[in-house]
């Protein structure tokens, strides 16, 4: 077997991930397939952090568009990861694994309250952390939530499941000649408007110089890909103009 290429790792994951063929919701089938590629991690020794989004349930910022008040949106928004957070962590739990729920926001009746100590110390015991409800504040994108959890707790990279195989030059939904970047820098990102994280998450892995790697997570076996070092999806880090 193919040693990993990272020790600790934080995993974005959106909260559409979970719809499986829902139009909304959680499909608990699709939770439970997504932590048996978790798990395969887990069996690797790799320490896991994950951070998860709330799209499937509700998005703060689109409800802010349609003339919410945006500070009351994105809170709800961070109590729709924590729905998510326990949707994964029992799947995970029913195959066996030991997980801690941290939230932002506090809440005891069903989860720890986030301590970046207390964080490191579950991952050194081999349990996988699950980080919700983002920064806890609003204004700041579950992808920048992502991106301050990895670096407070010392991961070695960003991985960033989404629904294609990487960052494109235009939407590939959309565009079927959309061309793929297989690596990019951070200035790439920012200087072109490329749509993978917003730019606070960016400029935070350029200023800390933590890598991120994109890929789908839609298929099977690509998270274990990226973690042993594989090419897939695209990554970005400090050097610049991949192909």
């Amino acid at each position: 077997m193919n040693k990993p290429k990272y020790k600790r790792i934080l995993l974005k994951i959106s909260g559409e991930a979970l719809l499986g063929e829902r139009k909304y919701g959680i499909d608990p089938q699709m939770a439970k397939s997504l932590a048996r590629e978790i798990l395969e991690l887990k069996n690797l020794g790799i320490e896991i952090a994950i951070v998860i989004g709330g799209g499937n349930i509700f998005r703060g910022y689109t409800a802010s568009i349609a003339g919410m008040d945006r500070t009351n949106a994105d809170y709800m928004g961070m109590i729709a990861t924590v729905m998510n957070a326990l949707a994964l962590q029992e799947s995970l739990e029913k195959q066996g694994a030991g997980v801690r729920i941290l939230t932002a926001i506090p809440m005891s009746k069903v989860a720890e309250p986030y301590i970046r100590r207390r964080a490191i110390r579950h991952l050194e015991k081999g349990r996988i952390v699950i980080c919700a409800a983002g920064t806890g504040n609003p204004y700041f994108s579950t992808d920048t939530a992502a991106v301050l959890r990895g670096l407070e707790i010392n991961c070695d990279v960003i991985l960033k499941a989404t629904k294609v195989g990487g960052v494109y030059d235009k939407d590939p939904v959309e565009h079927k000649d959309a061309k793929k970047f297989n690596k990019l820098g951070y200035l790439d990102i920012l200087n072109n408007g490329l749509k993978v994280m917003d730019s606070t998450a960016v400029s935070l892995c350029m200023d800390n110089n933590i890598p991120m790697i994109v890929f789908n997570l839609l298929e099977k076996g690509n998270i274990k890909k990226a973690v042993l070092g594989e090419e897939i999806g695209t990554v970005i880090g400090e050097d610049k103009n991949g192909s």
